[in-house]
């Protein structure tokens, strides 16, 4: 009997080892398969996206038919092309709201152009040519420099494609610089995102889609804070949820509030309406639902610039398009 008894802790013993064997051989199964699954996010550099921001601004206010216009153009489109991205230039003659002719040019840059799984990122690169809400009257006619609202968002999608370059996604990407944005009358919302209308209407390629669009709009001021934009939410509720989440992942839950915002007729709207693309609208909204405190007015300049929110937008976003399947 004692002899049966060792045998059967010896079988027990046997069997406990191989079990464990193979628990450990699944476990460093599960492991690899977590490694292989995990996605490598690039670091999105907030001080090369703020010299992006600088060196628009540096060419002066980009109001259309201006020389500073064209010079900032070149310089997108040659940054692109830098970047690896297929540049694509949409010139076009639009009409303001007053009849003036605007020379415009939407700048498309694409990755991976012939992948059909495609994210949209926009922002105007224009600024507006006047500072109308100005709390001096005297600025009222003067054109403004548009470090925040326009530079900003483009300063943050240059350092994504960067980025790109050196780690490409997945899915396609299209980097899109909508012009005559800020050429409107603020009593017309027809009159905004003229460059985004005609995008809409036709696009860089024909038959274009994308899974998703996202707008920055004045993403780069100190302690920004965007909340969900009402028309965005009513479009793209999951759009706005999976960029929120994404931002709250990375602990920039003080930027990205997860509470309703204003309303905004800016390029979205048009896209939304006439391209279907299910667009949201990154865009610094105060509690009150005022926007940037110097929207519109001559302090918009490199000094309401800040790396940090420039950070903040830049890796969200990199998180979304990383950990787009």
């Amino acid at each position: 009997m004692k002899r049966k008894y060792t045998l059967f802790l010896l079988i027990s013993l046997l069997l406990a080892i191989v079990s464990c064997s193979n628990k450990a051989k699944t476990s460093g199964e599960n492991t690899e398969n977590t490694t292989k699954a995990t996605v490598n996010i690039p670091n999105f550099n907030a001080d090369s996206a703020y010299q992006y921001v600088k060196a628009q601004v540096d060419f002066g206010p980009r109001v259309p038919n201006t020389t500073a216009h064209v010079a900032c153009g070149n310089y997108l489109a040659a940054m692109l092309a830098q970047f690896g991205a297929t540049v694509t230039n949409q010139y076009t003659n639009l009409s303001a709201f007053n009849g003036t002719l605007l020379k415009a040019r939407n700048i498309i840059g694409s990755y991976n152009p012939e992948n059909k799984k495609r994210i949209a990122i926009f922002s105007h690169w224009d600024s507006r040519p006047w500072a109308d809400a100005d709390p001096n009257k005297k600025n009222h006619q003067k054109p403004i420099l548009g470090a925040n609202d326009g530079a900003s968002g483009v300063g943050v999608m240059l350092e994504i494609a960067r980025q790109i370059q050196q780690q490409k996604p997945e899915l396609g990407i299209d980097l899109i610089f909508l012009d005559a944005e800020d050429y409107g009358d603020p009593g017309t919302d027809e009159s905004w995102g003229l460059g985004a209308q005609y995008w809409a209407r036709n696009p860089h390629v024909e038959g274009y889609t994308a899974r998703f669009g996202i707008l920055l709009d004045m993403v780069g001021a100190k302690n920004a804070t965007f909340r969900y934009e009402g028309y965005s939410q009513e479009k793209a509720p999951n759009i706005n949820q999976k960029v929120w989440n994404a931002a709250a992942s990375l602990d920039y839950g003080r930027y990205f509030i997860k509470e309703e915002g204003g309303r905004v007729t800016d390029d979205h709207t048009f896209i939304n309406d006439f391209a279907h693309i299910p667009t949201i609208d990154i865009i610094h909204t105060e509690a009150n639902g005022e926007f940037y405190k110097n929207w519109h007015t001559i302090k918009d300049d490199m000094e309401g610039i800040d790396r940090a929110t420039l950070g903040a937008v830049g890796q969200t976003l990199l998180q979304v398009i990383y950990n787009e399947k």
